[in-house]
């Protein structure tokens, strides 16, 4: 429980601080108090998101399997792999940004952007999307720094690249007066602090990541992508559902795109520990299964699960008390305000079970099953949200769709975990020997 807490609690810290700078961006857009503005935001940060979890996936495969060769104990395999993957990363994030730029307006109009918030959400999109190739290295470079246990360095590169947003979101936005503007141009140079940091520590301390080069990438590619491709799939399942979801919501105006905007806003910074949890145990299975500790991967997995109940009632707690200050924090009125409120309500019984859900996708990606990580992402994706929200909004509108999203995180999550328990069980009974270290080989 110890190692699973201080790995969560240092990757929570960098998450939140990333998650509580966009949090405050919203905050200083709200305070222009055009709500057109924040809708817009909200659509932009969507297609974003879905950029940054295609990138998140090649950083799970670089954290599974740089973990695994230093559980095993060969340092020389786990850099090489862990150079490939960066490589990698840069590859697959750059030809994302220039699709994502091309099909961008599509996007847009398909999850409901129209009029000035459909221009105003293309212009911030054409500043922050090239900048997903800075954002992929820098999440690469943490995954190797989580892989080796330093969890204090990994925490720094997220950590900078919030105190950057922290620092130029007021000036860019108020003092040099370019609002929404602003909020891109900041989101660029948080971008490359975090690069920065994650080369600082991945390259200059533990000595881990050298110049990609081609041969060995196209070598380790296959290995790259049979975790990374599966993992893809599984992180571009919430964007996805994400949406879905605005679709459905969109129909009741922008004062419901606008809470949803908070809300998508809000969540991260509430529940972000369950992220953290995500990225944090994961290498501790995979360093486990590598040294074939099958005892410590069941124990590791059930504290995870542990925490994150405890954690979750907690913050669900905070969240109820603190609504109606939630609400005049961000300038939400009316409706907008009402719904905000609704969420604070029900929230805790969706990221439990979201929470349950990130941890068993963590062990399918880091124990050699990713393809279940997959099917359950996109079975909440879709099964879990786009009937269950969709009748819900039929019967009582944005709340109905909100508690049927609750309902399909609940089905899933729990069927995640009864899976994830099963396949822990067959590697343990089916174990082989443990390899021999490398560094004890005459």
């Amino acid at each position: 429980m110890r190692h699973v807490v201080v790995m969560t609690a240092t990757g929570s810290v960098g998450l939140m601080a990333i998650f509580a700078v966009d949090l405050l961006t919203l905050l200083y857009i709200s305070m222009l108090k055009d709500e057109v503005l924040t809708a817009a935001v909200g659509y932009a940060a969507l297609i974003n998101f879905f950029a940054l979890s295609i990138s998140i996936g090649v950083m799970i495969a670089t954290t599974a399997l740089t973990a695994r060769f230093l559980g095993a104990g060969d340092r020389l395999r786990a850099s090489d792999i862990a150079t490939s993957a960066v490589g990698w990363s840069v590859v697959v994030s750059f030809v994302v940004s220039v699709v994502m730029l091309l099909f961008s307006p599509t996007l847009l109009q398909l999850i409901g952007a129209k009029d000035r918030a459909f221009d105003i959400a293309y212009h911030f999109l054409l500043i922050t999307l090239p900048s997903g190739v800075l954002m992929a290295i820098g999440m690469s470079l943490s995954g190797v720094l989580r892989a080796v246990g330093d969890a204090n360095r990994a925490m720094y590169v997220t950590l900078a690249g919030g105190i950057a947003t922290a620092i130029f979101d007021p000036i860019l936005i108020f003092a040099l007066d370019l609002g929404v503007t602003g909020a891109a141009i900041t989101i660029v140079v948080s971008r490359l602090v975090f690069a920065y940091v994650g080369w600082h520590g991945a390259c200059r301390i533990h000595d881990l990541v050298g110049w990609p080069r081609l041969p060995a990438m196209l070598k380790d590619g296959p290995a790259i992508f049979n975790i990374a491709m599966p993992a893809v799939l599984t992180n571009i399942a919430t964007p996805v559902a994400n949406a879905f979801l605005i679709a459905i919501i969109g129909q009741f105006g922008e004062k419901a795109v606008a809470a949803a905007t908070i809300i998508d806003r809000l969540t991260p910074v509430a529940f972000g520990a369950l992220f953290a949890l995500s990225g944090g145990v994961g290498p501790i299975l995979s360093q486990n299964y590598g040294a074939r500790q099958f005892a410590r991967m069941n124990r590791a997995l059930r504290d995870a699960l542990v925490f994150s109940v405890f954690y979750v009632l907690f913050t669900w707690a905070i969240l109820f008390l603190a609504r109606d200050a939630i609400t005049t924090m961000f300038h939400a009125t009316g409706e907008t305000a009402d719904y905000v409120k609704f969420f604070c309500l029900i929230s805790g019984i969706m990221w439990m079970f979201n929470g349950f859900l990130f941890t068993a996708n963590a062990a399918f990606n880091n124990l050699g099953f990713p393809i279940y990580s997959t099917v359950f992402n996109w079975l909440r994706a879709t099964l879990g949200v786009v009937p269950f929200a969709h009748f819900g909004a039929a019967m009582a509108g944005f709340k109905g769709a909100m508690t049927g999203v609750t309902i399909g995180s609940l089905i899933f999550g729990a069927a995640a975990l009864v899976v994830v328990f099963r396949q822990v069980a067959k590697l343990g009974a089916n174990a082989p020997p443990a390899p021999v270290p490398a560094r004890a080989l005459p």
